[in-house]
């Protein structure tokens, strides 16, 4: 698949002087014209409140509707246990604090049944969360107020060092009995490594099975699925998971998200953390942004019809720049921080250094003329020259970590597009070592 062009003037086929090529898909990507389009239209002619019974009115409540079962098919999930959000972040700090207040509301139901009856082990006792160390701040830096708070206890645990994954025994050995959500996410931001949900769901649910027998609260499992959607499919029913971050922007939408909640309010409860005029169940009030869920339900339905293309294409473009990166630098200066043996990684991301004194990520990509790229996650740009402490918690040497650069290829990226990027970045490297040695 040659898909046409990429965001602005990031083309590299055509690329020259002024010009530039795109490889940060990870961070954040382009509507689609179709996208663009259904939010236009739905701005001119769905202007109107879902809520209301006359002409524009219906017409937004079709669209949230139409939009709904989009995102429910992507996720293999029901359009009743989909809910829109602002994005990602609001996603998950509604999981988070959502499941804080039902474990104080069993604290309380168990403070009203008779003395005897009181599961003692956990009556009295903060509520307990298990998460890895390569989070999105989204998740891990709620979850580090609740703890400064004196709110809640959390569990990091490390990712392997052998495969860069959070490994279910590991999860599991985190267990306490006052844990009531696991949250891990989908696949890594930086490194691309898909985390083993499917089987971390599976033992907890078999594991609640005897907690429930014994009194104890059962425990919920969620994921932050931003990365992944898009580049591979994505099932909640393989998955097992009760909660699943949705983000627009991460899957050629606009920036608004979703959260998946299986069996919302019947068999998984979810609290709001706003309260208004009702929209969404009450799970999450104020009026619906039609324009926008318009553009995330078209969004949805490109991915639904064209994920297998997407994931095909963008998988051939990032295995030839992996090749191309190790014939120009030689294998031997080039290091591949996302390969771990045994795990699989989405189709998109390479995360490589190229070894050298003078050659820190943000040096190499500051001289770069073409690339737009980054050493890491958006949410971490702030550390300067430190090393990121995703590919740090994976085992990867600090010398080696603080010469990163992440580059994440998209729909519309082409080989030209590589062989631009790959000279760009040889002529960035020559240039620094010039620089070092006079």
């Amino acid at each position: 698949m040659e898909a046409p062009g990429g965001p602005g003037e990031a083309r590299g086929a055509a690329a020259g002087p002024g010009r530039s090529v795109y490889l940060d898909y990870n961070a954040t990507t382009p509507p689609e014209p179709e996208v663009v389009e259904a939010v236009t239209e739905a701005l001119r002619e769905a202007w109107g409140n879902p809520s209301s019974a006359y002409p524009a009115g219906r017409k937004a409540k079709d669209i949230v509707n139409a939009a709904r079962a989009n995102l429910a098919k992507m996720v293999g999930g029901k359009p009743q246990d989909i809910i829109f959000t602002s994005g990602g972040t609001e996603a998950n700090n509604l999981v988070i604090h959502s499941t804080m207040r039902l474990f104080e509301e069993s604290q309380r139901a168990e403070g009203d049944r008779p003395a005897e009856q009181q599961p003692g082990l956990v009556f009295g006792l903060k509520p307990h969360f298990i998460t890895c160390t390569v989070e999105h701040d989204s998740i891990r830096l709620p979850l580090e107020h609740l703890v400064r708070e004196g709110m809640a206890d959390v569990t990091f645990v490390p990712v392997s060092q052998l495969n860069g994954q959070a490994e279910a025994d590991d999860v599991l050995a985190a267990v306490r009995p006052t844990t009531c959500l696991v949250t891990i996410m989908l696949a890594n931001n930086e490194t691309g490594i898909i985390m083993p949900i499917p089987e971390i769901s599976r033992r907890i649910k078999a594991l609640n099975q005897t907690r429930v027998a014994s009194g104890l609260p059962g425990i919920l499992v969620h994921t932050d699925a931003a990365q992944a959607l898009g580049k591979r499919r994505v099932d909640v029913q393989d998955l097992g998971v009760d909660y699943l971050t949705i983000v627009g922007h991460k899957f050629y939408g606009p920036r608004i998200g979703a959260l998946y909640v299986r069996g919302l309010g019947v068999v998984t409860p979810l609290r709001p953390m706003l309260f208004g005029g009702g929209q969404e169940w009450n799970f999450r009030p104020g009026t619906e942004n039609t324009p926008m869920i318009a553009g995330l339900g078209k969004a949805a339905e490109l991915v639904n019809k064209n994920c297998e293309t997407y994931e095909k294409h963008m998988k051939k473009i990032r295995d030839y720049l992996e090749e191309r990166l190790q014939t120009v630098f030689e294998k031997k200066r080039i290091h591949l921080n996302s390969l771990f043996p045994g795990s699989e990684r989405l189709s998109n991301t390479c995360n490589f250094s190229i070894s050298g004194p003078h050659l820190q990520g943000r040096a190499v990509l500051a001289h770069c003329r073409m690339l737009l790229a980054s050493v890491g996650s958006a949410c971490h740009s702030d550390h300067g020259d430190q090393p990121s402490p995703i590919l740090l918690s994976c085992g990867i040497p600090p010398e080696v970590a603080r010469n990163a650069v992440r580059l994440s290829v998209g729909r519309s990226t082409t080989k030209e597009d590589v062989d631009l990027v790959v000279e760009d970045l040889r002529q960035a490297v020559i240039q620094l070592e010039k620089s070092s040695a006079s």
